[in-house]
Order: C-alpha cells, then sequence, then structure tokens
C-alpha cells in the first residue's frame, strides 16, 4: 500500500509511523530472538547426538568385532603356490600342505556346427528369421539348466523363457548368463559350435554337473543332455571331446589327503587358495597374532572416546555471554561481516551450558568403562576384568574431564597374553547388565543418550510436533504471526490518526485562508 503523508503539516509521517513502529516492534524482536536460541540449541544438541552416533559406529566397527582382536600374518612358503588368509580363527596356525590337483569346471559343447553347410547364421537377429539356416529345428520356447553349486552339490534347476520372433540367439545367451543358473555360454560364429561350461569348479560323484533340457538346446544347438554324456562321446581322432567333468582340489594337508570343489575354502578360521600344484614337495604356512594391528585398534578407540567427550565437556562448559542476543537484520546491516560473525559467535556460545543430559551422560558413560565385567564369570580372565589391569587409565587431571590415558608397555603386553580376553573384556554378553563388556555397556548409555537428546531436540526425520523443543518453535512461530498481525493492524491505526490530523490541518489551513481573503477586502 502507498501513503503519502505530511502535504498539510509538512512533517514526515512515515519516518514518525517509523520510529512508533519500531518501539512497537520490540516485543517481536524479542520473539525472534528467542526462536533463534531455540534454534541454536536444538542444532547444538544434534551436533552432540552426531558425535555420539559416530563413537557408536566407530566402536561397533573397531573392538566390537572379534576380528578386531583376530588379527592375524599369515605367511606361506609359496604364495604362488598356496596363499592363506584369516577370517575368524581365534588360535595360530602351522601347517605343510601338498596340492596334488587343483579344481577345475566342468563344461560341454555343441556336436559339431550347428548351421547348415553352405550357410551363414546371424546370432544378432531374431531366431525365427534365422530358423532356416539352422542344421536342426526346434520348438520350444524354454530352456531348462541345472549345475553344481559353489558347495560342491547340485544346485537348482532354473528355466529360462525365450520368444523366438524377439530374441537373438545372442540374447538367449545373456539370459543364460545372468540367470541363476550358474553357467557361462558363448556362440563362436567362426567353428559355428555352442558352449556352456559351470562358473563353479568340482565334481559331483556319480552325477553330472551340468544338465540341460529343452529342444532350443539339446536340438538347434546340438547339446548333449549332460556333460558326463558329452565327455563320453567318441569324436575323431585328434578333436578336443565336447564334454569335460567337473575336479574337485586334491590336497594333503598335514598328512591328511583330502578333496574340495573349490580351489578357495576355509579350515579352522582360514581360508586357503591352491594356485598350482606342488607335487611331493610342501608348501608350509604359519600365522602369528598381529599385536600391533589389535594395538592400534585399542588405541584408536582411546582416541575416538577422548574425542567425542571432549567435545560433549566443552559445550556444557562454555561461557554464556547474555548481552550478546541474536541480532536482527537491521542491527546486522550496521555491522561489518566480521563484525557480525564475532558478535554470533560470543550470542551462540553456551547454548548447552550445564546440560543435564550431556553432564548425565559423561557420568554414564565414565561409570560403563570404570566397571568390572563378568563378576567371576568363566568366560573372563580374572587378570583383565577391569580397563586398568590391561593398562587403560583416567587422567589425574580433572580438567581432562575423565579423558582415558594408556599405558602401551603393558596394553601390548596383555595383547601378547591373551588378545582374546581383551575382546570379552569389551564385549562379554550377560542377561545382568552389570556384567556385560565394556563396549557393550557404553553402546547402550550412548543409545539411551542420543533416545533423550532426540526427544528433547529431534532428528532431521523428525518433525516440530515430535520433540520438546519443535513444540517450542511451532509456539513462538503461532505467538509471531500473532504479533505481526496485530502490528499491521497497529500500523494502520497510526496512519489512520495521522491522515484525520492531516485532514485537520487542511480544514484549519482552508479556513484559515478564506479569512485572510475576507479581510482583505
Amino acid at each position: 500500500m502507498v501513503r503519502i503523508g505530511g502535504l498539510a503539516s509538512g512533517m514526515d509521517i512515515d519516518m514518525m509511523v517509523s520510529e512508533l513502529m519500531k518501539a512497537e516492534r520490540m516485543p517481536l524482536n524479542k520473539l525472534h530472538q528467542k526462536k533463534q536460541l531455540v534454534e541454536w540449541q536444538r542444532d547444538d544438541y544434534r551436533a552432540m547426538n552426531k558425535l555420539l552416533a559416530d563413537l557408536d559406529k566407530f566402536v561397533f566397527d573397531g573392538i566390537f568385532r572379534q576380528s578386531t582382536f583376530s588379527k592375524k600374518t599369515v605367511t606361506s612358503s609359496n604364495e604362488s603356490a598356496v596363499s592363506v588368509r584369516n577370517i575368524n580363527a581365534t588360535s595360530n596356525l602351522t601347517s605343510s600342505i601338498q596340492v596334488k590337483g587343483l579344481a577345475e569346471a566342468a563344461y560341454m559343447t555343441s556336436d559339431g556346427s550347428i548351421v547348415k553347410a553352405g550357410e551363414t547364421f546371424d546370432p544378432s537377429l531374431t531366431l525365427d528369421s534365422q530358423r532356416n539356416f539352422l542344421a536342426q529345428g526346434f520348438t520350444g520356447t524354454e530352456i531348462n539348466i541345472q549345475s553344481i553349486g559353489k558347495s560342491g552339490a547340485l544346485g537348482a534347476e532354473v528355466a529360462i523363457s525365450f520368444d523366438p520372433a524377439k530374441d537373438s540367439l545372442n540374447d538367449v545367451v545373456n539370459k543364460i548368463n545372468s540367470s541363476e543358473a550358474g553357467v557361462v555360454a558363448f556362440f563362436d560364429s567362426a567353428t559355428g559350435k555352442f558352449s556352456i561350461s559351470a562358473k563353479n569348479t568340482g565334481d559331483i560323484a556319480g552325477g553330472a554337473e551340468i544338465r540341460l533340457q529343452g529342444d532350443l538346446l539339446t536340438s538347434a544347438l546340438k547339446m548333449d543332455a549332460d556333460n558326463q554324456l558329452a565327455a563320453d562321446a567318441t569324436v575323431p581322432q585328434g578333436e578336443q571331446p565336447r564334454g569335460k567333468a567337473g575336479v574337485n582340489a586334491s590336497f594333503i594337508i598335514n598328512g591328511l589327503q583330502t578333496e574340495r570343489p573349490t580351489n578357495t575354502f576355509v579350515i579352522n578360521g582360514f581360508e586357503y587358495t591352491l594356485k598350482q600344484t606342488t607335487g611331493t614337495a610342501a608348501v608350509t604356512v604359519n600365522s602369528a597374532t598381529d599385536e600391533e594391528a589389535i594395538f592400534k585398534s585399542v588405541k584408536d578407540f582411546v582416541d575416538k572416546y577422548n574425542e567425542t567427550i571432549a567435545g560433549i565437556n566443552s559445550k556444557i562448559t562454555e561461557e554464556r555471554y547474555r548481552k550478546y542476543q541474536p541480532l536482527s537484520d537491521e542491527e546486522r546491516e550496521a555491522m561489518t561481516d566480521k563484525q557480525a560473525e564475532m558478535w554470533d559467535e560470543k550470542a551462540k556460545s553456551g547454548m548447552l551450558r550445564n546440560d543435564s543430559i550431556l553432564a548425565g551422560s559423561l557420568n554414564k558413560m565414565r561409570m560403563d568403562l570404570y566397571s568390572r565385567v563378568g563378576n567371576g564369570s568363566d568366560e573372563i580372565n580374572d587378570s583383565y576384568d577391569q580397563l586398568a589391569e590391561v593398562g587403560i587409565t583416567t587422567s589425574k587431571n580433572y580438567r581432562d574431564g575423565g579423558k582415558l590415558i594408556i599405558d602401551e608397555k603393558k596394553l601390548r603386553e596383555a595383547i601378547k597374553n591373551d588378545p582374546n580376553a581383551i575382546y570379552k573384556l569389551f564385549t562379554h554378553e550377560s542377561t545382568v547388565k552389570e556384567e556385560q563388556g565394556l563396549a557393550r555397556k557404553l553402546r547402550a548409555s550412548i543409545k539411551d543418550t542420543i533416545t533423550t537428546i532426540e526427544g528433547r531436540a529431534g532428528s532431521a526425520l523428525r518433525t516440530n510436533a515430535q520433540f520438546t523443543l519443535g513444540r517450542d518453535l511451532t509456539s513462538i512461530d503461532k505467538q509471531i504471526n500473532r504479533f505481526e498481525d496485530r502490528m499491521i493492524k497497529v500500523e494502520d491505526r497510526y496512519w489512520r490518526q495521522f491522515t484525520a490530523m492531516e485532514k485537520a490541518i487542511q480544514r484549519a489551513n482552508s479556513q484559515s485562508a478564506y479569512l485572510m481573503q475576507q479581510f482583505s477586502y
């Protein structure tokens, strides 16, 4: 709305109304400041939750996993023949292995070219368009394939449908290769032959490793019903057999002759990979606990914990500068960017000073880490049932806020003596909470704190109605809206009043001019 005032009075009505509204808006500015403070507090709470969630994830991915404490260095006397890595072994390994034979996959090929003599077959065109060029015909629109699985047993039969009017041989090959049939198929245009091989190695004793059904395969593509039939078929002298049975890996380990369907297998938590035969020569494999890697994992946890509690402590002890309130738009415009930045830094400070939720969480986490684990349980090594017994204690400087200190020599000794005991110290399971492992207690406390903070400050996935500060913000927004509606009415009233004054002055001026005109005669 365009308003023009002061024509009769000569006064700057617009400025006067503006100044009056500044006074009227002071309570509204207070509401905006209050809203900003609540938003800053909400954001600080969420930052603390992220800090705690990061610690929880770090614990879960580190000291909470048994693999962290079962890390081992594994050596092989002949890596080119046998390589070994630790999967989940808790004890160390010393073994001798002779590789007698490697596992091989079964395969089968078509009985001669699938193409008529003198003709050319295009595998990229539809099967219907290429029927006349095939040496043998087909009528079906489905094929079934069954092959050896990773376990060495025959897998489930897989049905594959196709439409001869739409699909080419290449399309059928793609369907086979992308299916769960466990085989790889291809067509060789140079020889006109089709081939299927098993993805998994190994021999099924007394049975075939690949089984086929459907006349597209067994007629048009000239494939046998299984790889055993293909392998047993008579071929012209000098030609490659049409099929081959799968072969198991054969080896002698610590004097025991045995077989596996694959060249990669697990024994006692160690994964062996056979790469080449060794004849009568033996490959020696040894493992040792990777003490340095375990030490680093524990140290990294301590560092992450210290970083987290330092971040929380800095917030609950942060100074609150009450004289520095959030800036209004007018106040911010009157400052330089640097001045506004420094002001904001002071205004945001201390939003969580002496916060009871965070202070209580710190106390609970300290208690979790100082407590004893197991309460005499046979699963726990009595020599390592407290954090201090593995060389991790609390700083004697109270200003450190419960920071953990590592006695490296003592921790390394504990790792060398019994790494699994340290794993139990952190992760021991028990129905009695007080007897649980330190990391288990710590994660439970972190989860409780995160839930409590989310109840107060919410998260990115919650609406304002679902947490306390969000409801406060909604209430303030309603107050602001009501106040702004009131300000519109107040401003209108001022303008009506000044307009009435202008009209009165205008009438007075008119009357005065009229009288002056009469006196002039």
